[in-house]
C-alpha cells in the first residue's frame, strides 16, 4: 500500500504514524537540498502525462522548455512523460538545467530520460512544495486533475501571500478559456474572488510569450530590489 494511503487510513498504530512523519521530514529535507543545487532561476511547468510526441501540447512544451533553457534558466517538472518530458527535453536542448521531481505512482509516472537533476518522492505534499520553492513562475499546459490541482494550489499560495506574486501562465487558450470564463463569470461576479485575483493569470498560445511573461516579471522584480534607496531631502533632515 502506498505511504500516503496507508497514513490516511483511520486505524494506524502510533509507531506507524511516527515512521510516516519521519519519512515525510526526510523527503522535505532531500527536496530542499535538491532545490539548493539549482544555480539559476527556475520555472515550474505543469501538464498532462498523457500527451504524446507530435501533439500540440507536447511540441509547445518542448519549444517553451528550449526557450527557457536558451535563456539560462532551469525548468522544473514532475519528471514524468507527456508535457513533463517535453519541457525537460526542450530545456536540455536549449542548454538549460532540466529538473524532474518525480512521484511513485502505480501507473503513468516513470522518470523521463531528460532530467539533469532528479528526485523521486513518495508523498505528494513534499513534492508539491518543491515545485513552488524552486520557481520564479509557473507555466501550465493542458492537463487533468493533477494539473488543475497544481494550478489552483499555486494561485492560492500567491493570493494568500505565502509566496511572491509570481506569474502564472496558462498555455493553450482553447483549453483554458472555459475555466477562465467560469472564474470571471461566476467566481468573480458572485464575489468569491476579486478583480486583482484575475490578474494572476495570463493566457497564451505562444511559447515565446510564455517565456517572456515569466522572465520579464523576474527581471523586473530583481531590478526593483537592486535599486538602492536614495534619501529624499526630508529623509536626511
Amino acid at each position: 500500500m502506498p505511504d500516503d494511503r496507508q497514513m490516511l487510513e483511520a486505524h494506524e498504530a502510533l509507531d506507524e504514524r511516527r515512521r510516516h512523519v519521519e519519512s515525510i521530514a526526510d523527503e522535505f529535507f532531500a527536496g530542499f537540498e535538491a532545490v539548493d543545487r539549482l544555480d539559476r532561476p527556475a520555472v515550474s511547468v505543469f501538464g498532462s502525462a498523457r500527451v504524446h510526441e507530435g501533439s500540440f501540447a507536447y511540441n509547445s512544451a518542448r519549444a517553451t522548455g528550449r526557450l527557457f533553457g536558451g535563456a539560462g534558466w532551469a525548468v522544473v517538472t514532475g519528471g514524468g512523460p507527456g508535457v513533463m518530458e517535453a519541457a525537460n527535453r526542450g530545456c536540455r536542448e536549449g542548454g538549460g538545467l532540466s529538473v524532474g521531481f518525480n512521484i511513485e505512482l502505480p501507473h503513468e509516472q516513470g522518470l523521463n530520460p531528460y532530467c539533469d537533476v532528479s528526485l523521486t518522492f513518495r508523498h505528494f505534499y513534499a513534492r508539491k512544495t518543491m515545485f513552488v520553492k524552486a520557481a520564479e513562475g509557473f507555466v501550465v499546459f493542458p492537463g487533468g486533475f493533477g494539473t488543475v490541482d497544481e494550478l489552483f494550489e499555486s494561485l492560492t499560495l500567491i493570493q494568500t501571500g505565502k509566496v511572491l506574486h509570481f506569474p502564472v501562465v496558462l498555455f493553450d487558450s482553447s483549453y483554458w478559456s472555459p475555466l477562465v470564463d467560469w472564474v470571471r463569470g461566476r467566481a468573480l461576479s458572485e464575489g468569491m474572488i476579486g478583480e486583482d485575483d484575475l490578474e494572476l493569470l495570463t493566457v497564451t498560445d505562444e511559447p515565446a510569450a510564455a517565456v517572456h511573461c515569466v522572465i520579464e516579471r523576474y527581471e523586473g522584480r530583481n531590478n526593483h530590489a537592486e535599486v538602492p534607496h536614495t534619501p529624499e531631502k526630508s529623509d536626511a533632515q
